[in-house]
């Protein structure tokens, strides 16, 4: 469990992003050094793409040896992103690496408001145009559940679990009309707020 952020470590925080939001709005320069120096997929290689935010990005510090000792993992999170951001880098850091999947754990920023107010429809859509170009280029899609949240300290008040739940909901109906994998961490984690 992460501690609250000290308010002077949210000052520098909302800088950097302000800047970044300014300069890189989707931030496409966050891996494209590493995407460049990607190797080929090797034959027969199933290489897998982690496609995120924060929780994403994450995975790379607090368990370094996932992606050190899964070659073929990739992680492309990147921390504060909405929907619309990962959907405009989605070709550079997705389709262009040639997986032969994508895991997409997306939504939470966007509910927060961290690139402006947006409907859990538009959020949902966002998602849908990811998996719809991963499967136009024959990427298999792996959908993530957006994981429960009481109250974003960064964004206080906006109640975002009724909004979080709508979202899954629809995002496990498009997986089980597309015959999409799902994956619910929202159940495993959930407590009674």
């Amino acid at each position: 469990i992460r501690q609250k952020p000290t308010p002077e470590q949210m000052e520098e925080y909302r800088k950097i992003m302000d800047e970044r939001l300014r300069n890189d709005w989707a931030f496409f320069k966050r891996y494209a050094d590493e995407n460049a120096s990607l190797p080929a997929v090797a034959p027969g290689e199933k290489r897998v793409v982690f496609m995120g935010n924060s929780i994403t990005e994450s995975w790379k510090t607090i368990d370094s040896d996932f992606f050190t000792r899964n070659k073929s993992f990739v992680g492309r999170g990147i921390s504060g992103q909405t929907t619309p951001q990962m959907l405009v880098r989605f070709r550079d850091d997705v389709i262009n690496l040639n997986p032969s999947a994508v895991v997409i754990l997306a939504g939470t920023n966007d509910i927060a408001g961290n690139t402006g107010p947006i409907t859990v429809e538009k959020i949902f859509g966002n998602i849908v145009s990811m998996a719809e170009l991963a499967k136009a280029n024959k990427i298999n899609v792996i959908l993530c559940s957006v994981l429960p949240v009481y109250e974003y300290s960064w964004s206080p008040g906006l109640e975002p679990a009724g909004k979080i739940i709508k979202l899954n909901a629809l995002l496990q109906g498009y997986c089980k009309e597309n015959k999409l994998v799902y994956v619910d961490f929202h159940s495993a984690l959930a407590d009674e707020k």
